[in-house]
C-alpha cells in the first residue's frame, strides 16, 4: 500500500512539474508583453516597413520616439534617403512635418488613439489585449499572434501577425494581411530600446523643420534597457539576441477646390467594367484625354487601381492655374468621387504651422489628412485631393492607397 502511495505522489509531482514548466497560455503572454511594452516610461524603435501594392514593393525606414504619456515622433523615409516626413505629437497638438517641402500642418486630433500602427509597440500591445479572439501559436523561438488591426485601414487590412521573441518578449516583426489573408505590409524591427524618456523640448516642432533629421536622430538617449535584432529565417521564426544586448541595428495642402462634390450634374452610365486606372476604355477613344499628356513636363496623371463594379471614369480635365496645371478626374456610378492633382510647390522657407481639418491618415508611404468626405496627401512631387459624398473613410483610403504605385497614363 505504501508503495502505491509513493508511486502516486511521484506521478502527481511529475504532472505538476510538467504543468509548471509547460508553455505559457495566450493570456499569460499577452499580459507579460503588455506590461513590458507599456510600462516603460518611453521607448525608441528603428524598423523597416515594406509595403506591397499592385505587384510592386517599396521599403521605408521608420524611426519612432515615444515618451509617456502622449509624446510621439514618427519619422518615415524611403529606404536610403533622408527623412521625407514626420508626425509629431507634443503638448501643443499633432503635427505633420515635411522638411523637403518646408511645410508643417497642425491637427486637432487624438492620434494615435484608436489608430494603432505596428511600429508603435504600446499600441500593438493594446491590439493584442483588445482582441479576445486572437490566436497564438508557438515555434521554437517565437510566439506568433494573429489579431485584428485597429486603425483606419482595418476594413482593407483586417488582421496582423505579431511575432514575439520568447527570450526577450519583444516584437520582432509584424505582418499586416488583407481580406484575402495576403501580406500587404511587413514591419521588421531592427532595434527596440525601452526606458527612454526624452524631454518635452526634444519634441519641439522647431527642431524638425529642417531638410534633415540628423540632429534629431543624434540626440542622446537617457536609458537603454532592452533591444532586439531580428534576421528573417524564411521559416517564420526569428533569431534574436539576448535582452541585455543592444544591437545597432500628407501631408495636406487643404486646398479649396472648385470641383469637390462628386455628385456632379448629369448621370453617368454605369458599367460592369472595373477601374484599372490606366482607364483604357476612356483613353483610347477620347482625344481630349490624350491631350492631358501634353503636360508631362509638369507631372504625369495618376489613376487609381481599383476593381469596383459600376464605377467609371467619366471626365478628365486639365486646367491651367497660376500655380501650374491642375488635373481633375471624375468617377461616377455606385461610388462617385473626384480626384484633383497638381504639382507640389515647395515653400521658400518654413511657414507657421497651417491648421488642417480632420485627422492624420497614415497611408504607409506618406501621411495625409482625412475627413468624413475627403482625403489629401502629397507624394512623388504631386499634391492629391479626393472628395466624395459616397465613399466611407475606409474607401477614401483605399482609393488613395491604390494610386501610389498605380499605372500612369
Amino acid at each position: 500500500m505504501r508503495k502505491f502511495l509513493t508511486l502516486g505522489l511521484v506521478l502527481i509531482t511529475a504532472v505538476l512539474l510538467l504543468v509548471a514548466c509547460g508553455s505559457n497560455s495566450k493570456e499569460d503572454v499577452v499580459k507579460k508583453t503588455s506590461k513590458k511594452w507599456t510600462a516603460a516610461k518611453g521607448y525608441e524603435v528603428k524598423a523597416v516597413m515594406e509595403i506591397k501594392t499592385n505587384g510592386d514593393s517599396k521599403k521605408y525606414d521608420v524611426n519612432v520616439w515615444h515618451t509617456k504619456p502622449e509624446f510621439y515622433r514618427v519619422a518615415v523615409s524611403e529606404e536610403g534617403q533622408e527623412t521625407s516626413q514626420m508626425i509629431i505629437r507634443n503638448e501643443e497638438g499633432v503635427f505633420v512635418v515635411t522638411p523637403s517641402l518646408k511645410k508643417t500642418y497642425k491637427f486637432q486630433s487624438d492620434w494615435p488613439k484608436q489608430n494603432s500602427q505596428g511600429y508603435l509597440i504600446n499600441a500593438l500591445a493594446d491590439d493584442l489585449a483588445a482582441d479576445k479572439t486572437a490566436e497564438m501559436k508557438e515555434t521554437k523561438n517565437a510566439y506568433i499572434f494573429k489579431a485584428k488591426t485597429r486603425n483606419n485601414h482595418s476594413k482593407m487590412l483586417p488582421s496582423q501577425q505579431v511575432y514575439i521573441d520568447k527570450k526577450t518578449l519583444l516584437p520582432t516583426k509584424v505582418i499586416v494581411l488583407n481580406e484575402a489573408n495576403e501580406e500587404q505590409i511587413r514591419i521588421t524591427f531592427k532595434k527596440i530600446t525601452l526606458g527612454v524618456a526624452k524631454k518635452a523640448s526634444d519634441y519641439a516642432i522647431e527642431d524638425f523643420t529642417k531638410t534633415s533629421d540628423t540632429k534629431a536622430d543624434n540626440k542622446d538617449s537617457k536609458t537603454d534597457a532592452a533591444s532586439t535584432e531580428e534576421t528573417d529565417k524564411g521559416d517564420g521564426t526569428a533569431a534574436t539576441t539576448s535582452e541585455q544586448k543592444t544591437t545597432d541595428d500628407k501631408t495636406t495642402d487643404d486646398k479649396a477646390t472648385d470641383k469637390q462634390s462628386t455628385n456632379e450634374e448629369g448621370n453617368a452610365a454605369t458599367s460592369e467594367d472595373t477601374i484599372t486606372t490606366s482607364a483604357d476604355a476612356n483613353a483610347t477613344d477620347n482625344t481630349e484625354n490624350a491631350g492631358a499628356d501634353v503636360d508631362s513636363e509638369d507631372f504625369k496623371t495618376h489613376y487609381p487601381v481599383l476593381k469596383w463594379d459600376n464605377v467609371k471614369l467619366t471626365d478628365e480635365e486639365s486646367l491651367q492655374m497660376d500655380t501650374g496645371t491642375r488635373k481633375i478626374l471624375s468617377f461616377e456610378g455606385d461610388k462617385s468621387f473626384t480626384i484633383i492633382q497638381e504639382k507640389v510647390k515647395k515653400a521658400d522657407q518654413f511657414y507657421l504651422p497651417v491648421f488642417s481639418p480632420g485627422d492624420p491618415a497614415d497611408l504607409g508611404f506618406t501621411i495625409g489628412a482625412i475627413t468624413d468626405n475627403s482625403i489629401s496627401w502629397e507624394a512623388d512631387g504631386v499634391s492629391f485631393f479626393i472628395a466624395s459624398n459616397d465613399l466611407s473613410k475606409d474607401e477614401l483610403i483605399q482609393v488613395a492607397s491604390s494610386m501610389v504605385n498605380g499605372e500612369v497614363k
